[in-house]
């Protein structure tokens, strides 16, 4: 679907909610594809998902006020805004972080505060891509395969229980109270249980720790091995509405969205060379005859996960983002709302040159630069000449 169609679509009446919602109008700075559109896995069947971010106005930047999201489920929309949207793409959220990669006519609606963020995109990649897209894979994809007509030993599912686990303690540590990383160790070992083969046991070494805090981090894993005993009425719902196969593919897409972030720092949102293989599980050809995944699927799962546990220890991406540069941003961007009326350009896609997303960049060191009222590049002290910039470029801050 072409941007021009999309726009007609959202001038539509059920869509006025971008126009007069208090939060949003004005204050939308990026409105991009979501979902099968924004992956390239798509078929006539699909609905058009919208995703997009609004920075918070004068007054509620300078009160301390976030709206936070706006969602409308009707239209399959959500607005983020700019306070919560940098804290999602700090944590590598899959879902958000994926529209700074949509192609350039996947942008619906993009001003030169939604250029900046896209530019800057690097900033904010780390390698919390490893607990939060491969996490929410292996879940869901354990999840699937619990599900499935394939036999799974109990020593198995002890194992995918335990990878679960692990890749969640990641972000619990960020929730609670800092530990000793030997405070608390998870590994199997033969068990005592009738029931069960082999069993997840802990070795525990806490001093003076918080005792509410230890009682809701072991709440959260107790939910991650309840999770395997129950089926979750998303997939159930796959399952009775023959969409099990849509579900498969983009939890392979996270992995290949993981390795790119983590390979070369890139986000690629449009899976155009995956594009094959993904719309090939989405349409059942991994399947069996149960309309259960098949041992080939698993396959692919199994080389992802090993790719994935290289990828740990051999990617240059830091342990989490550099929160001075992020500040730094998250400052500039505020200051052109608070201080000036910034004027604001709709993305054009019939003309690549002036809408480029990182079409402003430090010659020297190649980072991004703010163009609008920089002299000097914040990174490497390159004095930047404007000299061949029209004042279109430079737009009105």
């Amino acid at each position: 679907m072409s941007v021009d169609n999309i726009s007609q679509i959202i001038s539509r009446p059920k869509y006025d909610f971008l126009r007069i919602d208090q939060n949003l109008g004005d204050n939308i700075v990026l409105l991009g594809y979501g979902g099968s559109h924004a992956y390239g896995l798509n078929n006539e069947n699909s609905d058009i998902d919208i995703r997009g971010i609004a920075t918070n106005s004068k007054r509620n930047i300078l009160i301390g006020n976030d709206f936070e999201q706006v969602v409308e489920t009707e239209t399959d929309t959500t607005i983020y805004s700019f306070d919560k949207i940098i804290k999602l793409f700090c944590s590598c959220n899959p879902n958000t972080i994926e529209m700074l990669g949509l192609r350039p006519q996947d942008y619906i609606y993009l001003t030169d505060i939604g250029r900046e963020i896209i530019k800057n995109r690097h900033i904010f990649l780390s390698k919390r891509v490893i607990h939060s897209f491969a996490g929410y894979a292996n879940a869901q994809l354990r999840r699937l395969e619990n599900k499935s007509a394939r036999l799974v030993s109990q020593g198995e599912q002890e194992q995918h229980i335990l990878k679960s686990i692990e890749h969640a303690s990641y972000e619990l540590r960020q929730r609670y109270t800092a530990r000793p990383d030997d405070a608390l160790r998870l590994y199997i070992d033969k068990s005592n249980n009738p029931d069960y083969d082999t069993e997840i046991f802990c070795d525990i070494s806490l001093q003076h720790y918080p005792l509410r805090e230890f009682r809701a981090s072991m709440n959260d894993m107790g939910m991650i091995i309840g999770s395997y005993a129950k089926i979750g009425k998303r997939n159930e719902k796959a399952i009775a509405h023959d969409k099990l196969g849509k579900h498969m593919a983009h939890l392979v897409r996270l992995y290949l969205m993981a390795f790119d972030i983590l390979e070369r720092g890139e986000i690629i949102t449009f899976r155009e060379k995956d594009h094959d293989l993904l719309m090939s599980i989405r349409n059942g050809e991994y399947l069996d005859d149960n309309r259960q995944p098949t041992a080939a699927f698993y396959e692919i799962v199994d080389d992802c996960e090993a790719r994935l546990d290289y990828l740990k220890t051999h990617t240059d991406l830091p342990d989490n983002a550099d929160m001075t540069k992020v500040n730094d941003f998250v400052e500039r961007i505020n200051e052109m709302i608070v201080f000036s009326n910034a004027r604001q350009v709709e993305y054009d896609p019939g003309s690549p040159h002036k809408n480029d997303p990182a079409e402003y960049t430090c010659p020297k060191c190649k980072c991004a630069i703010d163009h609008f009222k920089q002299e000097h590049c914040e990174h490497c002290g390159q004095k930047l000449d404007w000299s061949n910039e029209n004042h279109d470029k430079r737009s009105d801050y």
